[in-house]
């Protein structure tokens, strides 16, 4: 089936006004109105424009259209979605009226393309739709949220500003905000989706409204990296405290806890601290990886005591590439 662009065949672009299209419709209904255009062809234009206008100057038709335009690839034949049929809805024998004043149309003057859409029946007056007519299930939208990564240690209600969209009056596409308390489950990771049920886009002729799905993503944190279910944390030493081993206390998600040093550790060597990553069945490790920080020199009584630890300890770090 041939898809019909209709913003085409009134020339105007597909973020026209309201007002605009009725215009255009005007202009060009008198130009090929039957009675006034005796040329061939004019009156099949005339039909073309009528059930143009009939589809866009309805702002729940024309949301409707747009969505399934979208869809559509250039130079591929057009076909509804399978579930289209179900969710249109029309119902009852409703009848077409006369278009703007300018002539008027049967059943049997819409095209396939549009019967596919909209069917024969429900309609009302000039386009409208009859009670239990048209109805549509509204899109899923999907966002993207930061929290923190404590939120996912004991869950939390956070209150988060959206921007949705919605169809206004004249059938526009606009952007407003929308604030929701969402509740963070314990245990979540980034990338993960929240489902919030019937907060996505409203459904059109009173259908229900779409999903809205929000995909999870930690910010950035003063200590911790994380990597799956586990958590890094750089542990700065001195090197008394490397070398004869000692006890400190680090922060973890849920609050501080003793750590114990062994004798003789090195930078770089990771401890383990089990089953403090994040929550899950089964949850992640809290690895701490030691840094050893060596004090400055910063006078002469500091390096006077550097001088004699080498003396006391002489020690050749770099043995391996001698050899």
């Amino acid at each position: 089936m041939e898809y019909k662009d209709y913003y085409k065949t009134l020339g105007v672009e597909r973020t026209a006004s309201q007002d605009d299209i009725k215009r255009a419709y005007r202009k060009l209904a008198r130009k090929y109105h039957p009675d006034i255009n005796k040329d061939p062809g004019a009156e099949d234009q005339f039909k073309e424009l009528g059930e143009a206008y009939e589809v866009l100057k309805d702002p729940e038709k024309r949301a409707a259209y747009d969505q399934l335009g979208s869809q559509w690839q250039r130079g591929q034949d057009f076909e509804p979605p399978p579930d289209w049929e179900q969710q249109r809805g029309f119902s009852g024998d409703g009848g077409f009226s006369h278009m703007g004043g300018m002539g008027g149309m049967g059943a049997g003057d819409f095209s396939d393309f549009f019967e596919s859409l909209f069917g024969q029946g429900g309609f009302r007056g000039a386009g409208g739709f009859q009670q239990g007519g048209f109805r549509s299930r509204g899109e899923d939208q999907h966002a993207k949220i930061q929290i923190d990564l404590e939120d996912a240690y004991a869950g939390a209600t956070r209150q988060i500003t959206l921007r949705q969209q919605r169809v206004d009056e004249q059938g526009q596409v606009v952007n407003t905000p929308r604030t929701l308390n969402v509740k963070i489950p314990k245990g979540i990771k980034p990338g993960q989706n929240i489902r919030l049920a019937g907060q996505g886009s409203p459904g059109m002729g009173g259908g229900p409204s779409g999903d809205l799905y929000l995909e999870i993503e930690f910010k950035p944190h003063r200590h911790f990296h994380l990597d799956g279910k586990d958590l890094f944390l750089e542990l700065p030493l001195t090197p008394w405290e490397a070398a004869l081993g000692t006890k400190v206390q680090i922060p973890t998600p849920t609050g501080k806890v003793d750590l114990k040093i062994p004798a003789g550790s090195q930078s770089g060597r990771k401890l383990r601290l089990k089953g403090r990553g994040l929550p899950g069945s089964p949850g992640g490790d809290l690895y701490a990886e030691l840094s050893i920080h060596t004090p400055p020199a910063h006078d002469e009584a500091a390096a006077e005591l550097y001088r004699k630890l080498a003396e006391a300890a002489p020690y050749n770090p770099r043995r391996h590439l001698e050899a």
